[in-house]
């Protein structure tokens, strides 16, 4: 059990480390393009089956999602520099998070 502890925790990293450079980078632009380089550093390092389609389905169905969702007026974003609700670099982050919640389960379901 600890090995797949540890193992989830080495997953969740690229998005605690996203999560972490919100703060820190400022401009939109400048992260979206990092997270789009710690995502393919990320994939590069371990690739799993159906990673890309897990990426691909989180940045579209969040995006959408988190668009229509904002559109309530339930949450506002400072930073709006997509489509004028929600920041640039959070589909990334979405869409690699749905790949980590995958991996984590897969590490479970071993």
């Amino acid at each position: 059990m600890q090995k797949k502890v540890a193992e989830i925790f080495l997953n969740a990293l690229p998005v605690i480390l996203m999560l972490a450079l919100i703060p820190l980078i400022k401009n939109d632009y400048i992260l979206a393009s990092t997270y789009i380089i710690v995502i393919m550093v990320s994939l590069w390092i371990r690739k799993e089956i159906n990673d890309l389609t897990f990426l691909i389905f989180g940045f579209v169905i969040m995006t959408i999602s988190e668009y229509f969702f904002l559109k309530t007026g339930v949450e506002k974003f400072n930073r709006v520099s997509l489509l004028g609700v929600m920041p640039l670099w959070l589909p990334f982050l979405w869409a690699y998070g749905f790949v980590a919640i995958k991996r984590a389960s897969n590490i479970l379901n071993k």
